[in-house]
């Protein structure tokens, strides 16, 4: 069988075991010529897959493989930070992840992270720095996606890093 076969949605088997962290699999799957560099028709790849549920393990292999953790829209540190995956944060970020890259939405991964009341995450990006200055097209930064969610403990997180109204 085609390693790069995929299923009626469009997600071949590397996305799919990707997603759902069979770290065997992957590796075997890429030992086959897997391309990790295939997107879904939504545009997600393998490693925003393995990013999305937090599956550290499959990430490393393909990361190690040559999957790229810098790409335009949508990337992989996008969907952990909106998923409040914190370890997979840290692990992007020390793998040269952009900490503050726009997403099609406008938002960072920090103001992803603001969104959803992920503290860890959010904590994890400020203190590489990430840049809580950055505002949508309509305006929002973090502090103020925050403070609409009422989530007075990342309110006070991005206060504490230099966040003003």
């Amino acid at each position: 069988m085609d390693p790069n076969t995929s299923n009626q949605g469009g997600h071949t088997a590397l996305m799919i075991a990707a997603r759902l962290g069979h770290e065997s699999l992957v590796a075997l799957l890429l030992d086959r010529k897997a391309d990790l560099m295939r997107r879904s028709p939504q545009g997600d790849s393998a490693l925003m897959m393995a990013s999305l549920q937090g599956n550290l393990g499959a990430a490393r292999i393909l990361v190690d493989r040559g999957a790229p953790v810098k790409q335009e829209g949508w990337a992989p540190l996008h969907y952990a930070a909106f998923e409040g995956r914190g370890q997979m944060v840290r692990y992007l970020l020390d793998k040269g992840a952009d900490k503050d890259a726009l997403a099609p939405n406008g938002y960072t991964a920090l103001m992803l992270a603001a969104r959803n009341g992920h503290t860890e995450a959010a904590r994890i990006l400020l203190q590489d720095d990430a840049d809580f200055r950055v505002a949508s097209a309509d305006g929002a930064t973090a502090l103020r996606i925050a403070q609409a969610r009422n989530d007075m403990v990342l309110v006070e997180l991005l206060r504490r890093a230099g966040a003003v109204d």
